[in-house]
């Protein structure tokens, strides 16, 4: 038997979407009167997805247009003359600061030993910076490759964040590999999914795009 034509007029479709958006925007505004605590997060950006920096930027620029002041360490991309190395400081240096501690990827410097005085450097840099709670985010870009080498000790870097870090402080963590161990004290976790990227199609790293 052939089913017969839907005859719901424009007026009763419309109708139908209003009540249904309206018990929605209900059950939403009921869970969100539970939300109202606020703290500092740590936050935890990782995968083999593109995108763990660029999100990580992204929340220092909205901190930068609320007025709030932050900071930046690259435990990696030091050598690396990125667009928002040269935003943050050229145009928001008095609300951001920015400090490129790293050397390189590994395979560059091909020294561990320099690697991990760097990466030492690095860490310093960012307690100095997690401790002044006149800060609202600390980012730690690409600390998971040093983590994820040994470069530095994760159970030193797990503990001062869970025990030192101020109540209202944001600390973002970066880079590929995230230890056990950091995710398990996250407040917030994301695994960016690599589906497609063009470098497997020869296309280099470009300007705008990737730094």
């Amino acid at each position: 038997m052939t089913p017969e034509p839907d005859t719901q007029t424009a007026e009763e479709t419309a109708a139908r979407h209003a009540q249904k958006m309206a018990k929605k925007k209900a059950a939403r505004d009921k869970i969100m009167a539970t939300k109202s605590g606020e703290k500092g997060l740590i936050i935890v950006h990782t995968g083999a997805g593109k995108g763990k920096s660029s999100s990580a930027f992204g929340m220092i620029v909205r901190c930068v247009a609320h007025g709030f002041p932050c900071a930046v360490v690259q435990f990696i991309k030091g050598a690396w003359d990125t667009g928002e190395r040269r935003l943050l400081t050229g145009h928001f240096g008095e609300l951001c600061q920015f400090h490129a501690m790293g050397e390189g990827f590994t395979w560059e410097t091909q020294d561990r030993a320099r690697d991990i005085a760097a990466a030492r450097a690095g860490w310093e840099k960012a307690k100095e910076l997690i401790l002044d709670a006149n800060l609202r985010m600390v980012v730690l870009d690409e600390i998971n490759i040093a983590l994820r080498y040994d470069y530095l000790d994760i159970a030193e870097v797990v503990e001062f964040l869970a025990t030192q870090k101020p109540p209202m402080t944001h600390v973002v963590l970066t880079g590929r590999n995230a230890k056990d161990e950091l995710i398990e004290i996250a407040d917030l976790v994301t695994e960016m999914t690599l589906v497609k990227h063009p470098f497997r199609s020869g296309i280099k790293a470009q300007a705008g795009v990737e730094f």
